[in-house]
């Protein structure tokens, strides 16, 4: 059960140095409980309250805070500590750490570990960011095919404790090369003379070491897996990936998209916010925003185009904004749809023009929705407005209603083709949807509309 204490408590508490009582709130607590509680502290208090614990128990809160809390502990704790820390931490986030130390650390700490954790480090670092070697963990099960579900069973005793997860067992050969698995279920449930190449599964759902985490992450999501299993170019089993990175690389790549697609730069790390500097948040905004302002003068210069039309009959400058918010609304929203099915794979550039009819059809039935209702809040909203000599208000309410119709259609088209396009061209569709649509949306929704205007009305 949670044992909730407020911030301002527990910091007087570590001022009191009333430790023992900090000890009994939260021995019952869970670990990521814990971390949760200590992360708004200062990496000195927070270690302080680390250290009430057995070195296990210190791991396992430790790699529940985030990463950038971690390295700020790290680097005030004693060397010997840290690499306690590192022994007893799981070897994907030992590497996720060691990789945020300078080189110059990194080459203190590492003769000081044990040579399998030392070896273990080596061989994950070296693997790109953002790969499936990069989040996979080296603690696994694996056996060979031709001892018995008894001995099967002693084994995963005696390495249980070190593992990760025992669920799935995975069979190899004598080149331990993936050839199967078995589920723990499937061990106690067998005989314990039979062979385990009698019961494995041959039909095992796996990742290669260089494909992208995203797609390792929705393969789990995809299959209900607990844990697949990391190959490399030799079909040899290196690693697995487990459900809780799975949810962690699926929780950052949806940041990552969020921030993209609201034209956001620099990195985007998922509860980040309070531990970025004021400064850094305006670099990481101001690019885009700045550019695309920039580029929105063009806006302006189409309204200044349109100067007589507009003095002409100033009623359409009411009704501007309604057609460059509905523009705006309805490509955002395809756009959307279209990165999102990028993102899971359900669609590829190939399906350009299939998307592109889709989109249209569905374009055409919002705009005739948005319009009857634009021909009727014009029509009630401006009942009572003088109107030049040559024009009636139906009229107008009808042109407005036919421009805006017009937009929903155009950008509806170009929200969906953008991110499309972005694919092919190799950049990143949720970075080109959003920032570029708004500003290529009201640029040809201005055009749109008073071009409709100018050619219905003879204005």
């Amino acid at each position: 059960m949670q044992n909730i204490i407020i911030l301002p408590e527990l910091k007087e508490l570590i001022e009191a140095k009333e430790f023992d009582v900090i000890k009994e709130i939260f021995y019952d607590s869970h670990s990521a409980e814990i971390a949760e509680q200590i992360s708004a502290l200062d990496p000195q208090e927070a270690w302080q309250i680390i250290e009430l614990f057995d070195k296990q128990r210190r791991a396992e809160i430790f790699s529940f805070l985030d990463l950038q809390m971690q390295v700020d502990i790290a680097e005030i704790i004693e060397r010997s500590k840290l690499v306690d820390l590192l022994t007893e931490m799981s070897s994907d986030d030992r590497v996720d750490l060691f990789k945020r130390f300078p080189e110059e650390k990194q080459e203190l700490i590492l003769p000081l570990l044990a040579q399998a954790e030392r070896e273990d480090i080596r061989r994950l670092a070296e693997y790109p960011e953002g790969s499936a070697g990069s989040v996979m963990t080296s603690e696994y099960v694996a056996i060979p095919d031709n001892i018995t579900v008894d001995d099967a069973i002693r084994r995963i005793r005696l390495e249980a404790s070190q593992k990760e997860t025992i669920f799935y067992i995975y069979v190899i050969n004598e080149r331990r090369q993936l050839i199967g698995f078995v589920s723990l279920a499937d061990l106690i449930m067998a005989h314990p003379n039979t062979r385990i190449k009698d019961i494995m599964k041959k039909d095992v759902i796996y990742v290669t070491i260089d494909e992208d985490q995203e797609k390792v992450a929705r393969k789990i999501q995809k299959y209900d897996l607990i844990a697949i299993p990391v190959v490399n170019g030799n079909n040899v089993l290196v690693g697995i990936v487990t459900h809780d990175d799975a949810i962690d690389i699926i929780t950052q790549e949806q940041t990552e998209d969020l921030e993209k697609f609201m034209a956001i730069a620099g990195a985007h790390d998922a509860a980040a916010y309070n531990k970025t500097p004021v400064f850094t948040h305006f670099k990481n905004r101001a690019v885009w925003v700045v550019s695309l302002a920039a580029i929105g003068l063009v806006s302006g210069m189409i309204i200044h185009s349109f100067e007589n039309t507009l003095m002409n009959l100033m009623i359409l400058a009411l009704y501007m904004p309604m057609v460059a918010d509905t523009g705006g609304n309805v490509g955002s929203q395809s756009a959307t749809v279209v990165v999102r099915a990028l993102a899971l794979g359900e669609v590829t550039f190939r399906d350009f023009f299939k998307v592109i009819w889709k989109e249209f059809r569905i374009s055409l039935l919002l705009a005739l929705a948005l319009g009857i209702l634009s021909w009727i809040k014009v029509v009630f909203l401006s009942s009572n407005s003088e109107m030049p000599l040559n024009f009636s208000l139906q009229q107008v309410s009808i042109v407005i209603a036919i421009a805006l119709s017009l937009q929903v259609v155009t950008s509806t088209l170009i929200g969906a083709m953008l991110p499309l396009v972005a694919t092919k061209l190799k950049l990143d569709p949720a970075v080109v949807a959003s920032p570029a649509l708004t500003t290529i949306v009201d640029i040809t929704g201005l055009l749109i509309y008073f071009s409709t205007a100018k050619l219905l009305l003879g204005i």
